[in-house]
């Protein structure tokens, strides 16, 4: 859950108008992207994309929460 929450986070900061330091954002979205894809939990999920979408609504709710 924390890295889909920093993978959001880092997705805002770079859609954010005139975000600074494109390129370490876009680095940084990368290597979380990566991270999420290849976790070892994706091989055994019955409905991955289920599973992945699952995993966003927390991760976005617990942002929500935070930003409030």
């Amino acid at each position: 859950m924390q890295t889909q929450a920093a993978f959001n986070a880092t997705y805002l900061a770079l859609a954010a108008p005139g975000p600074r330091g494109t390129t370490a954002l876009r680095r940084r979205l990368l290597l979380l992207f990566v991270r999420l894809w290849r976790h070892p939990y994706w091989q055994t999920a019955p409905s991955v994309p289920a599973a992945r979408c699952e995993l966003r609504r927390p991760a976005r709710a617990r942002q929500a929460v935070r930003a409030a």
